[in-house]
C-alpha cells in the first residue's frame, strides 16, 4: 500500500507495527494510544469515539491493513482516564473488542500522509458534536471528572417488519449499563425511543456498538444519536413509557393503542415470509416464552397471530452472554477462594451493583456460590462489572444461573451459615426509587469514593484506618466542595475490591456509618 513509506518513521523506537507480543513491557502513559484488533471496515469517526467521552481527539492514524489505529489525545491526563475505563470494559467497535494500550509515541507526525484530509474531517466533525452536546464544560479544578456527555440517546429503528418492545430495547441496552428510563413513541411514521442511562459513558458505549445493528435477521436497523436532553421525565409505566427506578407510577388510561403509522409498518408486505433463521442482528430470543406465536390482537385488521420460527429464537443474540436466560436474576460466581470468602462479603461486592436478596456458598464445592439480585438488569450489570476480577488471589467468573431463585435451608437442614437472607437489610445501596446512586455505578477501581464522613475525622484517620486493615494508601483527598466525601486510592483494583468488603458501613463513630463505592475518577 502506498501508506507505509511515509510512516517508517513513526517506528523508530518502538515495534508496535510488527505483530503484537503479550510479553512486551507496557509502556509508560503517553497521550498517544495504540489500539489493537480494529474491525476492517471501522471508518475513522467510530475510531475517534472511542476517545471522545475522555477529552479531545487531537490526531489520527489508522493502519488498515494491520487492523491497528492510533489516537492521540489532548492531554496525557485524557489518555491516562481513557486507558483505566477500558481496562475495566473492553471496548467494542461494530461488536468487536478492540485492545488500546499506551503507545512509545509522544505525538503523531501525520502531517503528510495521504488521506490525512479526511482524518482532519472526521476529527473536526466528531469533536464538534459532541463539544455541541456537552452538558457542562469541566472546571479546572474539576479537570478529572469526564465531559459530561448527555445519557439520553434518541433511537430510531427503521425497516420494522417485526414490532420492537419496549422490553427488547430495554433488554439490547441493558448490555451496556443500567437503563433507568425509556419513551417510545412514533414519529414521521418512524417507530422512536428515548433512552436514559445512569451514567453517560453507558450511553456512549451503547451508541458507537450498535448504531446500525439490526434487531433481528436483515431488519429492525438501530439507528442511534446523543439526544438534546439530558433528562427524561416519565409519567406512566406502560407498553410506552416506562421509569424503572418508580415501580409506583399510574399506567395510564387503558391500553395504549397504536399508530396508524405503526399498523402500517408491520403490515408491510413480505413480513411473514422474511428469512428468519437464525441470528445475523440480535435473534428475537426476547421475552417469547418457549417460541410461542407472537400474538398481535393490538393491530388493528392486521396478520393475526405471527410466529417466529424456533431456529431465531434458538439463535443466540449478538451481543455474547444475553441467551433467553437474562431474565434471570441469580448469578452463578465460580472460582472463589474458599478460605476466605463469605455470604456477607459477596453481598456487600455485589450489592455495589444491585440489592442483592440471597447468597449461598454451595456446601459441597464451596469456590461456588449463588447470588440472588433484585432483578434481571441488576444481575446483568454485576455480570458484566465483575465477572474476570480478583478477588482473595483468584480471578472470578460471574454468569447468570439456571436457577429462578436461591433456596433457603429448610428447617434442621445443616447449612454452616453458608446461605443468607438479605432482603431485609438495611445496607440496599438501591431501595430508594431514582436515588443517586443509581447514577453512580462505575467498574471496579483502584480509587475508591468514600462518603458519610463525619466533620471531626481528619485524613489522618482514614488513612490510618485503610493502612491498618493492610491497604497501601497511595493518595487521597477530600472533596473541597464537601468533606464529608473523599477519594483514597490503593496499591491495585483488587485490593481496592477487597478494601470495599472490609470498610463499607465501617461505624466511624457519631452515628457515621462510613459508605464505601468505585470511582470513575483517578486523584
Amino acid at each position: 500500500t502506498g501508506l507505509m513509506s511515509p510512516t517508517a518513521g513513526l517506528y523508530t523506537n518502538g515495534n508496535e507495527s510488527k505483530t503484537y507480543k503479550r510479553d512486551r513491557s507496557p509502556c509508560g502513559p503517553s497521550r498517544v494510544l495504540h489500539v489493537r484488533k480494529v474491525p476492517i471496515e471501522v471508518s475513522e469517526a467510530e475510531v475517534i469515539s472511542l476517545g471522545i467521552p475522555f477529552g479531545k481527539v487531537t490526531n489520527l492514524l489508522m493502519l488498515k491493513g494491520k487492523n491497528q489505529a492510533f489516537i492521540e489525545m489532548a492531554s496525557e491526563e485524557a489518555a491516562i482516564t481513557m486507558v483505566n475505563y477500558y481496562t475495566t470494559a473492553t471496548p467494542h467497535v461494530r461488536n468487536q473488542p478492540v485492545y488500546i494500550q499506551y503507545s512509545n509515541h509522544r505525538e503523531l507526525k501525520t502531517d503528510n500522509l495521504p488521506n490525512q484530509g479526511r482524518t482532519q474531517a472526521a476529527l473536526q466533525a466528531v469533536n464538534a458534536v459532541h463539544s455541541g452536546n456537552m452538558t457542562h464544560s469541566a472546571s479546572a479544578s474539576d479537570s478529572s471528572m469526564m465531559p459530561g456527555q448527555s445519557p439520553v440517546l434518541r433511537i430510531i429503528v427503521e425497516n420494522l417488519f417485526y414490532p420492537v418492545s419496549l422490553e427488547v430495547l430495554h433488554q439490547i441496552f441493558s448490555k451496556f449499563g443500567t437503563v433507568l428510563k425509556i419513551i417510545t413513541f412514533t414519529k414521521n411514521n418512524q417507530f422512536q425511543a428515548l433512552l436514559q442511562y445512569a451514567d453517560p459513558m453507558n450511553a456512549h458505549h451503547a451508541k458507537v456498538t450498535l448504531d446500525g445493528q439490526n434487531i433481528y435477521n436483515a431488519c429492525c436497523t438501530l439507528r442511534i444519536e446523543f439526544s438534546k436532553l439530558t433528562s427524561l421525565n416519565v409519567k406512566y409505566n406502560n407498553d410506552k413509557s416506562r421509569d424503572f427506578t418508580r415501580l409506583d407510577l399510574p399506567s395510564g388510561d387503558g391500553q395504549p393503542t397504536l399508530d396508524p403509522g405503526m399498523t402500517a409498518a408491520f403490515g408491510a408486505p413480505g413480513i411473514i415470509s422474511s428469512p428468519y433463521a437464525g441470528a445475523a442482528g440480535f435473534a428475537p430470543a426476547v421475552g417469547f416464552p418457549q417460541a410461542a406465536g407472537l400474538s398481535m390482537q393490538a393491530m388493528p385488521g392486521a396478520l393475526g397471530p405471527l410466529t417466529i420460527p424456533t431456529s431465531a429464537v434458538a439463535g443466540r443474540m449478538a451481543i455474547h452472554g444475553m441467551a433467553p436466560t437474562a431474565l434471570h436474576s441469580v448469578l452463578l460466581v465460580s472460582n472463589l477462594n474458599p478460605d476466605s470468602i463469605s455470604p456477607h462479603g459477596l453481598f456487600i461486592l455485589f450489592g455495589v451493583y444491585g440489592d442483592v436478596q440471597r447468597v449461598k456458598i454451595l456446601f459441597n464445592k464451596k469456590e461456588n456460590a449463588l447470588v440472588q439480585m433484585a432483578d434481571a438488569t441488576q444481575a446483568q450489570l454485576a455480570m458484566s462489572h465483575l465477572n474476570g476480577q480478583r478477588l482473595h488471589g483468584r480471578v472470578i467468573r460471574v454468569t447468570i444461573s439456571k436457577h429462578q431463585t436461591v433456596q433457603l435451608p429448610r428447617e434442621g437442614q445443616e447449612d454452616q451459615g453458608l446461605t443468607k437472607d438479605f432482603s431485609g437489610s438495611p445496607l440496599h445501596r438501591f431501595k430508594k426509587p431514582g436515588s443517586k446512586n443509581f447514577q453512580n455505578i462505575f467498574p471496579p477501581s483502584a480509587t475508591l469514593h468514600l462518603s458519610n464522613i463525619p466533620p471531626s475525622i481528619a485524613d489522618d484517620m482514614l488513612k490510618d484506618l485503610f493502612s491498618s486493615a493492610g491497604y497501601k494508601v497511595k493518595a487521597f483527598k477530600f472533596f473541597q466542595k464537601d468533606r464529608k466525601m473523599a477519594l483514597i486510592q490503593l496499591g491495585s483494583v483488587e485490593e481496592a475490591i477487597q478494601a470495599l468488603i472490609d470498610l463499607h458501613n465501617h461505624d466511624l463513630g457519631e452515628n457515621h456509618h462510613l459508605r464505601v463505592s468505585f470511582s470513575k475518577s483517578t486523584i
